[in-house]
């Protein structure tokens, strides 16, 4: 312990060691099969997070240099296998990095790693071992933590602990910055970081700083950027997640051990809050307890269901700047301190509540969501009756609109299928907003959470950036666009991605993006052009325009479609007359085969937008200015045909994008084509695009 820390900070530690001890590992290379007990020297620090599960940092299990693989490489974990001190050595291999592109992207020697800079182990033999308790917050309090890792202080390998503060985040928030108190040691890099004052693992050591003590961590809240699925979020985060708090959740409720769990330490850590607060917030054993049972049921359908249950239960919109809730927990976190002084017990209890009536995708194993109803019951009994009172009327009122819900689909869907075929989801859509930057070829930008029908224009803001390059769009947005489709896609599908330029834009590649993986955007979701809202390029308004557009957009739905060449007429360049496209048929659907970005499209396209077309075609022309344009068109008037009607047109394309991509050469000519989707249920705020630094 470091001298002048408090009786409260000491006291914390001497709680903590022993717990966070027992769940840090040493990571090595991987036992030799002719020698098994020979390990080599230390790469670095772990720690279980879940039965299995090691967590350290990238550039730990990374030790080799660029020529060694991080995905599938196998090291050595040794761990704390017993109470007396015993070691146990085990062979684990590296599931997952991140950031993805570490394998493409490996740093020099001895530079810093991308953040996130974390990893993930599976153990490859079933082992018993502690795991650390992880925090939910999406924000680390700036208290006094302590950090553990592997040191050889006397000579050999020895997990060890020191103290110290943190001094401030980082990098959005992704880093956390450790107070120079004393000195980080080769070893302990990938070791966990401990809030003393509330006993949770808020980070990973990543680094020190190599002119004197203190460094770097990365938040733990990090492990929310695991890529998931394209179509859904059961993914390695929520299994390793549900593990985690389903074994703290096991230990509390065993009587078995007779050894401090993480839940008994948390009731003897020093009091940091005022006597009267305790009746407004849960328990350790109630937040655990609130944690397995929340385990215990299906996984939310989406990012942005979580978000508007803790609105719900808030008061208030959560952090919009917070990596996206992907488990129920995730939601619990953002309870933490409720605006106006409300108490923090009643918000989780009401979030419990209507998690308890929640319309899962699944259904609950047997009983699981009356369990916690029946647990939230009986915890309110202890705070004061008006509570008790509001939460068993908003229990009738969540079952009731639950099965409303529910019958009102079995009438529509007597057959059991959820939406119609091909149809695009109704839920929140993901909108990536560009601008020119004056008359410079540099653009500013803005993602954001599109709700769609249900909440006409309301949009919140994931990230925004200025002044990147045409050429540079698709690195800047990467991480951007990985953020929001964690929040909008669901179990059903992925989001819709809806790109809101100025036509002249409708040429930028972004169906041939990669954000996870190797696959193309365009090839994991639907994704279309929109005018922008807004100055520059927003539709003038007036009630014949209004019911023109109307008109046209109800006919195309409803089809059957017809084609139009607008900017072609048999291979050469045409521009259309405002008269001749007010004049077409409203179920038609305007093509372009030529650059968006030059006449006779550019032109072509504003014209299509001022004559009301909310559904239009377009393209980027292959390399080859020689190229026949025919077979384009010929398919694509095929592919209008087979689809009747407009509704299906973005998932269709994406269906063609796949085939594309996998090498079918009937749909070659469908490359580089993007569809225009005006859809007015979908509005888009007005407001102002951005303007200088952020």
């Amino acid at each position: 312990m470091q001298d002048g820390r408090t009786g409260g900070t000491a006291r914390a530690f001497e709680l903590l060691e022993p717990l966070v001890q027992a769940a840090t590992v040493r990571v090595h290379a991987a036992p030799d099969g002719y020698a098994p007990h020979g390990t080599g020297p230390t790469w670095g620090s772990g720690f279980f997070i879940a039965p299995g599960w090691v967590l350290t940092c990238a550039h730990v299990v990374g030790e080799g240099g660029a020529a060694v693989r991080l995905v599938g490489r196998e090291l050595g974990i040794t761990f704390s296998s017993g109470a007396d001190g015993t070691t146990g050595t085990v062979t684990g291999r590296v599931e997952c990095v991140l950031p993805e592109r570490l394998e493409e992207r490996r740093p020099a020697r001895r530079a810093l790693w991308d953040l996130p800079d974390l990893a993930l182990v599976r153990v490859l033999a079933p082992i018993t071992h502690a795991c650390v308790r992880l925090t939910d917050r999406g924000r680390p309090r700036l208290d006094e933590v302590a950090y553990f890792g592997c040191t050889e202080d006397l000579g050999a390998p020895e997990i060890t602990g020191r103290t110290t503060r943190l001094r401030g985040t980082a990098a959005a928030g992704a880093a956390l910055r450790l107070g120079d108190d004393d000195e980080i040691e080769p070893g302990m890099s990938g070791g966990p970081v401990v809030d003393l004052a509330r006993g949770e693992v808020v980070g990973v050591v990543k680094a020190r700083r190599s002119n004197g003590g203190g460094g770097l961590a990365v938040s733990v809240v990090q492990l929310r950027t695991l890529p998931l699925a394209a179509t859904g979020q059961v993914g390695l985060y929520r299994r390793v997640m549900q593990a985690h708090d389903l074994y703290h959740y096991d230990q509390h409720l065993s009587d078995r051990g007779s050894r401090s769990t993480w839940t008994d330490v948390h009731d003897e850590l020093p009091a940091r809050e005022l006597p009267h607060e305790g009746r407004r917030r849960l328990t350790a054993a109630e937040r655990t307890t609130l944690c397995g049972l929340l385990a215990e049921l299906p996984p939310p359908r989406s990012s942005e269901d979580v978000r508007a249950l803790v609105e719900a239960a808030r008061g208030e919109e959560p952090d919009p700047g917070l990596p996206a809730p992907l488990s129920w927990r995730d939601g619990l976190g953002m309870l933490h301190d409720p605006p106006g002084g409300a108490g923090e017990a009643a918000a989780m209890l009401r979030y419990a509540t209507d998690v308890s009536v929640a319309d899962h995708r699944e259904p609950p194993s047997p009983g699981a969501d009356e369990e916690l109803w029946d647990w939230v019951r009986a915890t309110a009994e202890r705070l004061w009756r008006p509570l008790r009172r509001e939460l068993g009327e908003r229990h009738e009122r969540g079952l009731a609109q639950r099965d409303r819900r529910r019958r009102a689909r079995a009438d529509r869907h007597p057959h059991g299928h959820t939406r119609p075929s091909g149809a695009l989801p109704q839920g929140p859509s993901v909108l990536l907003e560009a601008w020119a930057h004056g008359w410079e070829d540099v653009y500013d930008w803005r993602v954001s959470v599109l709700y769609g029908p249900a909440h006409p224009g309301r949009l919140t803001p994931v990230d925004s950036g200025v002044r990147a390059t045409r050429a540079g769009l698709a690195e800047a947005l990467r991480v951007p666009l990985a953020e929001a489709f964690r929040r909008c896609d669901t179990h059903d599908a992925a989001a819709l991605l809806e790109v809101a330029v100025a036509p002249e834009l409708f040429g930028l590649p972004v169906d041939t993006w990669t954000v996870a993986g190797r696959t193309p955007l365009g090839v994991q979701r639907p994704v279309v052009f929109r005018y922008p809202a807004g100055t520059g390029g927003a539709i003038p308004a007036d009630d014949e325009a209004d019911h023109r557009r109307a008109d046209r957009w109800t006919r195309v739905q409803a089809g059957p479609l017809a084609d139009e060449r607008a900017d072609c007429d048999r291979g050469r360049p045409r521009t259309p007359a405002p008269e001749w496209l007010d004049a077409l048929p409203d179920n038609t659907v305007p093509v372009h085969c030529r650059a968006a970005d030059a006449e006779p499209t550019r032109g072509s396209l504003y014209g299509v937008r001022d004559a009301g077309y909310g559904v239009a075609v377009t393209r980027r022309p292959p390399d080859d200015p020689a190229a026949d344009c025919a077979p384009f068109h010929r398919g694509l008037r095929e592919e209008l045909t087979e689809a009747a009607r407009g509704a299906p047109l973005p998932v269709r394309l994406q269906a063609l994008r796949a085939r594309a991509h996998g090498a079918d050469p009937d749909a070659y000519w469908a490359d580089g084509m993007a569809l225009v989707w005006e859809d007015p249920a979908r509005a888009l705020p007005e407001d102002e695009p951005l303007q200088g630094d952020l």
